[in-house]
């Protein structure tokens, strides 16, 4: 997968992850930022539990990336909270 496809699958994933888990987005940098590692750590999932990573830009790909994003911003929000 390309740098462009990435970034456009990480912006996907992020903006829907940051919708899904705190209502608003968190700014375009930073739902690029989360929805690519998002899509990382959705991929590491998909691989470990069904073998299959995210290796195209499709359904499956956007769900994996998605789940991913949510995971992420969860953990950053927890620490992001316990430090303030």
């Amino acid at each position: 997968m390309g740098i462009i496809s990435i970034l456009v699958m990480g912006l996907i994933a992020g903006f829907i992850g940051s919708k899904i888990v705190n209502k608003s987005g968190s700014g375009l940098v930073m739902d690029i930022v989360i929805g690519v590692v998002g899509a990382f750590v959705g991929g590491f999932i998909g691989q470990l539990l069904f073998h299959v990573g995210i290796d195209h830009f499709g359904l499956y790909g956007i769900i994996m990336s998605i789940f991913g994003a949510v995971i992420v911003l969860y953990a950053y929000h927890m620490v992001r909270g316990s430090q303030s």
